[in-house]
């Protein structure tokens, strides 16, 4: 099993006023921006544009740091009870071609989107969906929903 670097990035891309999203394909099970870990890349903004173009095939041409910060969320590998994550909006080049290892699915959503699948987050913390139901139809990822309101985005 891999160790957990506890570093993280994620990227925000925007289509007018749509976000780019995808549904993960493994645990943490969830709609997310593309993201992942730092792990050997030499800068976080390196890690975003490594991330980037395997999750959906874009390529970066700007990173614009939009927060950051440490968030205690969980992932898959071992010692990852935490992330420090630089979070980007960025503008690519290229078409979404989605990983089919790491990705159900990955779609632009509007705003509207975005609130209900944040909504069935919610019900999802408050133990209203249990784990089977949220794999097979899930909301935001729970950290991802933090960022969205810290971001003003939801």
């Amino acid at each position: 099993m891999k160790i957990c670097d506890n570093k993280s990035v994620g990227m925000i891309v925007w289509r007018g006023d749509q976000l780019l999203l995808i549904e993960r394909g493994r645990p943490p099970y969830g709609f997310a921006p593309p993201a992942g870990h730092v792990d050997g890349d030499l800068s976080f903004e390196e890690a975003a544009k490594r991330e980037l173009f395997e999750e959906v095939g874009l390529t970066v041409l700007e990173l614009k740091l939009l927060i950051e910060g440490r968030k205690e969320n969980k992932c898959r590998r071992e010692g990852g009870d935490f992330h420090y994550w630089k979070v980007f909006e960025v503008k690519t080049a290229g078409e979404i071609k989605r990983s089919e290892d790491e990705t159900k699915q990955a779609t632009f959503v509007s705003k509207e989107e975005l609130i209900r699948l944040a909504e069935r987050t919610e019900k999802y913390l408050k133990k209203e969906i249990t784990a089977a139901e949220w794999e097979k139809s899930p909301g935001i990822e729970p950290v991802w929903r933090e960022w969205f309101m810290a971001l003003n985005i939801i």
